[in-house]
């Protein structure tokens, strides 16, 4: 999918499905996509649209789910340490060059306590951004982390496509945004 829309319109304008409010029931969230970095305290997840090429890599769960690499950051971790982490324990991949920081998805819960005991609560935030990446191994399948089945960089379009498979269409442009703020 290649962004053909004109750089200088506004990304809410462009991408109406991210900027849009969110309700994610599996976490009692509502969220809402914003260009502006959170404060690094209420950041708890850390995603990447890891590129090789004009290829996103995306992984696959056991469950037949594909996903952007990221994941819950841990007690006293950095940005930096846990996507470092995250993408060589889903991806079996690493960082070529600085991530750029997209936005995030600022949220509030519902539920009564935090997801993990050292994480804001309620208020906290998803971190999005983009990078030059290899694989260059396996990845590392903790035991307590989604198990992936199969790492695979493919084409703008076909990821954009395996990811809003099922989902909200945001997915879709979130991989485009991305792509359009690359190139």
């Amino acid at each position: 999918m290649t962004e053909t829309t004109d750089l200088q319109t506004p990304s809410e304008d462009r991408f109406p499905a991210l900027f849009a409010p969110q309700r994610w029931e599996w976490g009692g969230i509502d969220a809402q996509f914003a260009l502006e970095l959170p404060p690094d305290e209420l950041i708890t997840n850390i995603h990447l649209i890891g590129f090789i090429g004009e290829s996103v890599v995306l992984c696959r769960d056991a469950r037949g789910h594909w996903f952007l690499p990221g994941g819950t950051r841990e007690a006293a971790e950095s940005i930096d340490d846990c996507l470092v982490r995250e993408l060589r324990e889903e991806a079996g991949a690493r960082l070529l060059g600085e991530p750029v920081w997209l936005g995030a998805h600022l949220a509030v819960t519902d539920r009564p306590t935090p997801y993990k005991p050292w994480q804001p609560h309620p208020r906290k935030a998803w971190l999005w951004g983009w990078a030059e990446v290899v694989l260059d191994g396996e990845p590392t399948n903790p035991a307590d982390g989604e198990q992936v089945v199969e790492v695979r960089a493919m084409p703008v379009a076909e990821a954009a496509g395996l990811l809003s498979r099922g989902r909200e269409q945001w997915w879709a442009e979130l991989i485009a945004l991305a792509a359009a703020r690359r190139s």
